[in-house]
């Protein structure tokens, strides 16, 4: 019974149905009609335009999107606990070519204006010291917690009074939008570039860099061949991203997700160390108590000594989370 990550999800049917329509000759690269129909097609999404890049994995394209912004003597100031600082190898580095990551405290992993300005305001303005050019916030956060759209105005105001790109990891933002009951557009707000996440909530392997800043994109058409991002049969990657996005596939996959999550985590109330809005609990967890839930048949992983980290998927079967609700009730 798995709970230890979303990407450990099955592929939706629609998407293998889509990718084998996609299986006939076209122009290579994304040349091919499926690649391009997705810059009308996010930007109806969003209700404004947009230009729209796929890639291989949420990695490139959270550090491609801030190599658009981001200069290699320039920073990044991201939450000490993203993706980007916690769980890319360093990318963020290779990707900008040498640019910083200046980290920024908040509860739940996410920052706020304050903390941004703790980071960013004691930075001189002089050659001796690496100049913030951008900020990246996660949606959902690391601790699956949500920005609700009036904290990213604040944030996107905040970046725009200082002069500094805003990108949203969007790993996660179909579970995100879903939690939030609102449009695609309020959920990412103000951003410049959107990481916009595919393969955790059904995909099986093409994320979208959503560039609300058109221009940005042109320059990033070089880079992301320079990464060897450039596939040549662009077309299997569009055609997971376009069936995923209709009939709002991609929400209903986030909500299936969000359900059970929820279903778990109102079965241990007392053990949760951040709220649940998305498909990912933490909770305390002795070893004792880990070993106890393993021997039932129950995969997560272990989150410090006194933790675990659970996260449900698009395809959780409700047996399994029953099963695990149960469980942790009876601990």
């Amino acid at each position: 019974m798995q709970f230890t990550s979303d990407n450990a999800a099955a592929v939706h049917p629609a998407v293998w149905k889509a990718m084998m329509a996609a299986d006939a000759p076209d122009a290579p690269y994304d040349n091919d009609a499926l690649s391009q129909r997705l810059d009308a097609t996010f930007s109806a999404l969003f209700g404004r335009e947009c230009a729209v890049l796929w890639v291989a994995s949420g990695t490139a394209a959270n550090c491609l999107a801030l190599a658009a912004m981001v200069p290699p003597h320039g920073a990044v100031v991201c939450h000490r606990e993203a993706h980007i600082e916690m769980d890319e190898a360093g990318a963020p580095g290779f990707f900008l070519h040498g640019a910083k990551l200046l980290l920024a405290d908040g509860a739940s992993a996410k920052v706020t204006p304050e903390t941004l300005a703790a980071v960013i305001d004691p930075i001189r303005d002089d050659v001796h010291q690496v100049q913030p050019h951008a900020i990246s916030i996660t949606q959902a956060s690391e601790y699956g917690c949500v920005y609700r759209p009036e904290e990213v105005a604040a944030i996107a105001s905040f970046a725009q009074a200082r002069g500094l790109g805003l990108h949203m990891d969007g790993a996660r933002f179909g579970n995100a939008t879903a939690y939030l009951g609102c449009s695609p557009a309020e959920a990412a707000g103000a951003v410049d570039a959107l990481s916009f996440g595919f393969v955790k909530n059904g995909g099986m392997g093409a994320e979208a860099i959503v560039f609300f800043d058109v221009e940005a994109a042109r320059t990033i058409r070089y880079r992301r061949k320079r990464a060897g991002h450039l596939q040549s049969k662009g077309r299997f990657m569009a055609a997971q991203i376009l069936a995923m996005l209709e009939g709002d596939l991609w929400l209903g996959n986030a909500r299936a997700a969000n359900a059970a999550a929820a279903e778990i985590a109102a079965a241990a109330p007392g053990r949760l160390l951040h709220p649940v809005e998305a498909n990912e609990i933490f909770l305390t967890c002795t070893a004792a108590e880990r070993e106890a839930l393993r021997a039932q048949g129950f995969a997560f992983y272990d989150w410090g000594a006194d933790a675990a980290r659970l996260v449900t998927s698009w395809d959780a079967k409700d047996a399994h989370v029953s099963a695990l609700a149960r469980a942790l009730a009876g601990l």
